[in-house]
């Protein structure tokens, strides 16, 4: 008889202000399971990030299905899990954790969570030259998705040098030498008139960082503009690029499409993931906070 209750959770900091339980719930809910999603948040428990091993842990032990990673705990669980699946491991950061048979094995869902919605929302978009804003976590898993999308080269742009040198590197030593390069912000000018298109993957534009990353004159028709933020949907960079006349891809795709690849990884079974975006326009304005 198939399994119909799950218990999971999602371990971070600040997250109070999360979609994920709402969103893995009510696909629950339209699939009649019986699935409880709880915040397990480090500042609440006054917990370093440090101790995500003794989280996870404390879950398995608890018998809990599975967890959601985020913020600062997706590069230092790593150390904690039993396996890790090949994406996962080839990015070197998990946001999913299944608890099967005792073992804790890692997943990334950003990336094909990403990749799915680029696919939705962009699919003749052309990828020969992309510029990557945003060097942290997120642009990390956007950059694997898009080489794996078949992009021809990424320059990744971030304030911090040393940062954009890192994921560069690391992305031609997966991906073959030359896909990937890396600029400061003040050479973002010259990229973006040379690229395709643009992702960005920085805070700004999130309800506590308001604000556009960069200029709006540095849009411009045929340039196509993707967003990772999706509180609010409608940032100012999304209204900005298509007041300019680009195509635009907003943030809410990358989050219904990772958790929908989590609920499947959870329960074995196929999400709705034209409900879960139905769902999100009312999600995400709910409260306007960030992610």
């Amino acid at each position: 008889m198939a399994k119909d209750s799950y218990l999971v959770g999602l371990i971070g900091s600040g997250i109070g202000p999360s979609l994920s339980p709402a969103l893995h719930q009510r696909e629950a809910d339209r699939q009649g399971l019986r699935y409880l999603y709880r915040l397990i948040d480090l500042d609440a428990l006054g917990a370093a990030p440090e101790k995500v091993g003794d989280l996870v842990r404390a879950a398995r032990d608890l018998g809990f299905d599975g967890l959601n990673i985020t913020h600062p705990c997706k590069q230092l669980v790593l150390g904690h899990l039993d396996g890790l699946a090949p994406g996962a491991e080839a990015l070197g950061a998990v946001n999913t954790v299944v608890f099967d048979g005792g073992r804790a094995v890692g997943h990334n869902t950003d990336v094909t969570g990403f990749a799915a919605s680029f696919a939705r929302g962009l699919p003749d978009a052309p990828l020969e030259r992309v510029a990557l804003v945003g060097a942290g976590g997120a642009g990390a898993a956007v950059a694997h998705a898009l080489l794996t999308l078949g992009a021809g080269r990424i320059t990744v742009v971030d304030a911090l040098p040393e940062r954009a040198a890192a994921l560069a590197g690391s992305l031609n030593r997966h991906f073959g030498a030359g896909r990937a390069d890396r600029a400061g912000p003040d050479r973002l000018p010259g990229v973006l008139a040379g690229a395709d298109g643009v992702v960005h993957a920085t805070p700004t534009g999130m309800a506590a960082h308001p604000g556009l990353p960069f200029p709006a004159g540095l849009l411009r028709p045929g340039l196509w503009v993707a967003e990772v933020v999706y509180r609010p949907l409608r940032t100012e960079l999304v209204r900005a690029a298509r007041a300019a006349g680009c195509a635009v891809l907003d943030g809410g795709g990358m989050a219904v499409f990772q958790a929908a690849d989590a609920f499947r990884l959870f329960t074995g079974r196929e999400p709705g993931t034209a409900r879960m975006l139905a769902d999100l326009p009312a999600l995400a304005g709910a409260v306007p906070a960030p992610r």
